[in-house]
């Protein structure tokens, strides 16, 4: 059979003028007016790096308050128990402690002007009349500027810290009732005029600014103002998510204070990176194709018709390119539901089970282990795909990421392979058994396989040069394709598997002899235990 090479990695040139996507992105995902961003940016530029970090904090819990009111983003396997049957005592105290890490925040980051709060307060318990206190209460809730905006946070979550007090006495608390509690916090952030991070992916220019100067230079080549935004929002994401671990690694130490706010922060923070991640994954399942495609129409649309003979070669590879794009960011979705969905529900403990748990930090930290190569795979995946050759020391700031990166991929390969001859052996069987491929059930594991393609197979595909590239993904198109399978589609798949699945248990014994995975041995219980678990899904 004839063997075709993998396209060269594409070296992508815009076709026509556009705005920065990356750059808009980054300043006008919250909607600041100018003159707001202004001030904000100025009150920032006061700020020790120490102090900015807080801000930080601050704005993932405040965002946290409101993702954590949707069990959904919480921990934990899901429950047969309806919502409305379970009690979320448990889940309101974790609430509470971030809001007393919420109102400590803002204290931190009021520095001084903090002492007038407390001054306001105690005024407040003197005032006889309610025009008095009406009067002190709107001179408190002017939000012209960054710091009038936190002392309106201050007062917001320290009365709601009170309120927890409360509500905690209780010996149960319903969903509702929990719900309000955060619904309340929620009004409390989006009515707020400089520190409303409630956006689903938004980014903060003082935050998220991608500090690799070829991944900025990459998302730039990508051709169509739609495919730029895309490319741009994917990116952006991806690094604020590893942001997020960062995070929880800063918090985990604090664990150690039983009466501290550290796990309710936690849960807080985590909350947000699973809401992130579904939102990103959401995205990109169902948009990417349409945004890819959108910016190669409107790219063709603006080529003067005298101009399409000359550059017919050029536009046909860009559109090839964009589809092998499409396919990476399909593999991104599909990669990063099912391991935020394993590590969610088999890694870290629901609140019930981790708010007072000894192994809690434990479990954070493995949980971040495992989500930090995740997350610089599919960066390096993207990276790849739109041409660009980096360097995973260079990119992420971290020593470690390589090693990291070669274990997961070692675990990957292993794990598809495994697949692969599960999927060979069953569809044997089946032509064997001379089984008519005219029904739904007998289809069923060819669509499972697919789906496993998608979140595993592809990016090894773009990661390890293969060979066939172009015959295999042909093979898996059209097994996609099709509602209904004939025997012809499944016999080139199953051609196309035993060459992928021989070229695996060769690459498997490469990536093992790499130099940062010298003496660390291949640990296939592991491997087969999560393997268990991605079938499972």
């Amino acid at each position: 059979m004839h063997r075709l090479s993998a396209p060269p990695p594409p070296k992508i040139t815009s076709l026509s003028p556009r705005r920065d996507a990356y750059i808009d992105l980054l300043e006008d995902s919250r909607g600041l007016r100018r003159e707001q961003q202004q001030a904000r940016a100025n009150w920032l530029s006061t700020l020790s790096p120490e102090r900015q970090e807080l801000v930080f904090e601050l704005e993932v819990l405040l965002k946290g308050a409101a993702c954590f009111s949707n069990p959904r983003n919480h921990p934990g396997k899901p429950r047969r128990v309806p919502t409305v049957a379970q009690d979320f005592r448990e889940p309101l105290a974790l609430l509470h402690k971030g809001f007393k890490r919420i109102t400590h925040l803002a204290r931190l980051c009021l520095g001084d002007r903090d002492k007038a709060f407390v001054f306001h307060r105690y005024l407040e318990t003197l005032l006889p009349e309610d025009t008095a206190r009406t009067r002190l209460f709107r001179e408190d809730s002017s939000q012209s500027t960054p710091q009038g905006s936190l002392f309106a946070l201050r007062r917001g979550f320290s009365n709601l810290v009170e309120v927890g007090d409360g509500l905690l006495r209780l010996p149960r608390v319903p969903f509702r009732l929990f719900y309000a509690t955060a619904n309340l916090a929620q009004r409390e952030v989006s009515q707020n005029a400089f520190f409303n991070p409630l956006s689903a992916l938004e980014f903060r220019p003082e935050f998220d600014r991608i500090q690799s100067t070829e991944v900025v230079e990459m998302i730039g080549r990508v051709p169509g103002e739609h495919a730029q935004r895309l490319t741009s929002l994917t990116f952006l994401s991806l690094f604020r998510m590893l942001r997020y671990l960062r995070l929880l690694e800063h918090i985990v130490p604090d664990l150690s204070d039983p009466l501290g706010t550290a796990a309710g922060s936690l849960y807080l923070v985590l909350s947000v990176l699973r809401s992130d991640a579904r939102a990103l994954a959401t995205y990109l399942r169902r948009k990417s194709g349409e945004q890819l495609a959108s910016s190669f129409e409107r790219d063709l649309l603006m080529t003067p018709s005298s101009q399409l003979r000359d550059r017919y070669e050029e536009l046909l590879t860009t559109g090839h390119r964009l589809i092998d794009a499409r396919g990476a960011f399909e593999g991104v979705s599909a990669n990063l539901r099912l391991e935020l969905q394993r590590v969610f529900e088999h890694t870290i403990p629901s609140p019930e089970e981790g708010s007072g748990s000894t192994r809690l930090r434990d479990d954070v930290l493995t949980g971040i282990a495992e989500l930090r190569p995740t997350l610089q795979n599919v960066i390096m995946l993207l990276a790849r795909t739109l041409g660009a050759t980096l360097e995973e020391d260079v990119v992420f700031d971290d020593q470690l990421a390589k090693r990291q990166i070669s274990e997961r991929l070692r675990r990957h390969i292993w794990m598809f392979a495994q697949i692969i001859r599960a999927f060979m052996v069953k569809a044997r069987h089946a032509q064997g058994a001379g089984e008519a491929w005219d029904t739904v059930s007998s289809f069923q594991f060819v669509r499972e396989f697919v789906a496993y393609f998608r979140a595993m197979g592809y990016p090894l595909l773009r990661a390890s040069d293969y060979p066939r590239f172009a015959s295999f993904l042909h093979a898996m198109n059209a097994l996609q394709d099709a509602d209904l399978l004939d025997p012809d589609k499944l016999d080139r798949a199953i051609i196309e598997c035993e060459a992928f699945h021989a070229f695996l248990s060769e690459l498997l014994e490469r990536v093992g002899q790499r130099e940062e995975l010298q003496g660390i041995a291949f640990d296939k219980r592991a491997a087969a235990m999560t393997l268990r678990l991605y079938l499972r899904e």
